[in-house]
């Protein structure tokens, strides 16, 4: 049986940005609805005043500002069109912002009456994921060394940046495999201080609240969803059976990929339900969700675990490729986030919006590291799902 859970309400955000700025027709429904107006548990208040060194009215203003950012980012790339450079949240200026090939169009006038921020950027998002498509390609086949750690387009550079190994950025299997990027000239090589390659994080049998796999592996759960939730694919595979926090049958794996992707489904019985719920472990009060609105790069983003409990950062990347000892990973978020094993699959939330299961990463949460979610909405997607809101 599941646990129960205490909510507490606090502040509402609104998102009150419209469409008629864009000249556009509203926007689609997504996999979940976005925030219209709810109130926020305090407890995310706190954490992100722990971690990410805020005052609790800074706290506020951000997260207000992140669901307004949040709800235009889709729009202002329709309208920007090709264009489009990608756009970020930027807590310095309080907005998104969008970055275009040409910032002189009425589409960019358009941007910029909604709101945002627009800058000029030198290369366009189609043309930068080309080129991250190109490696992503080799690594498919195999041919991503083990010293590159990760590549993703950066939007407020315009360029696609390679996570390498410290001291093997120009060794020759490196230099091979980035030299399509290199050509096209849009390359740039960042030196990984980190010590270890990612890693998933999952974890052998301990104490905690999570759930059980086969009786001998421990993963967190992520988000709930009509008929189970959804965690991490390297969790466990389709068949495998799943015991909740207690020992008792809780159900099993209906679904699941990795690595290429790192998602999967769990379906539930025996007496289990689901609720709309991130659990704060009382660090902080529990999370309702109420959707699965996208948050920009430099966006806040909170995760829940079973191993290091909640924890904040901010999205540093979108559609990153990761590339693990037992494969590439595709379309990862990364964040400054940290976490250790056992708490894969766990929750990424931005104020209640739903952002995905926690993949892996390195680090852990003594001396800090990084963490990788892949996106719900793509989980929703791929198995037909409906999250679970409030």
């Amino acid at each position: 049986m599941r646990r129960s859970t205490c909510l507490r309400w606090g502040l509402s955000v609104l998102l009150a940005l419209g469409t008629g700025a864009l000249g556009l027709s509203p926007v689609a429904a997504a996999p979940a609805r976005p925030t219209e107006t709810g109130p926020l548990s305090p407890g995310l208040v706190t954490a992100m005043q722990r971690d990410l060194g805020l005052s609790a009215p800074q706290a506020r203003t951000r997260l207000r500002q992140e669901a307004a950012a949040a709800k235009l980012a889709p729009r202002a790339e329709r309208a920007a069109g090709p264009t489009f450079g990608g756009s970020w949240y930027a807590p310095e200026r309080g907005t998104l912002v969008v970055g275009l090939t040409d910032t002189g169009t009425a589409a960019a006038e358009a941007i910029r009456f909604s709101g945002a921020t627009v800058v000029r950027v030198a290369h366009s998002a189609r043309t930068l994921d080309a080129a991250k498509s190109v490696l992503d390609k080799a690594a498919r086949t195999g041919d991503a060394p083990t010293a590159v750690r990760s590549w993703h387009v950066d939007p407020r550079t315009s360029r696609v940046v390679a996570e390498v190994r410290e001291g093997a950025e120009r060794s020759a299997a490196v230099t091979a495999f980035l030299a399509p990027a290199r050509k096209a000239g849009l390359l740039t090589v960042r030196g990984s201080a980190a010590k270890e390659a990612p890693q998933t994080f999952s974890a052998g049998t301990v104490g905690g609240d999570p759930y059980y796999i086969n009786g001998n592996t421990r993963c967190s759960i992520g988000f709930s969803v009509v008929g189970g939730f959804v965690s991490a694919g390297h969790c466990g595979t389709p068949g495998a059976s799943v015991a909740g926090w207690d020992g008792s049958a809780m159900g099993t794996f209906a679904g699941s990929s990795f690595p290429g992707n790192d998602y999967s489904y769990i379906q539930i019985g025996n007496g289990w339900w689901t609720v709309p719920v991130v659990l704060g472990w009382g660090t902080v009060s529990d999370v309702l969700v109420r959707g699965s609105a996208v948050a920009p790069v430099g966006s806040s983003i909170c995760r829940s675990g079973s191993t290091t409990h909640w924890h904040c950062g901010t999205v540093l990347t979108q559609n990153e490729t990761v590339n693990y000892s037992q494969g590439s990973v595709y379309e990862l978020t990364g964040t400054s986030v940290c976490a250790e094993p056992g708490d894969s699959g766990g929750s990424f939330i931005t104020g209640d919006q739903a952002q995905g299961v926690t993949s892996g990463g390195w680090g852990n949460c003594t001396s800090g590291g990084q963490t990788w979610f892949q996106p719900v909405n793509e989980i929703l997607n791929a198995y037909g799902l409906t999250l679970v809101t409030a």
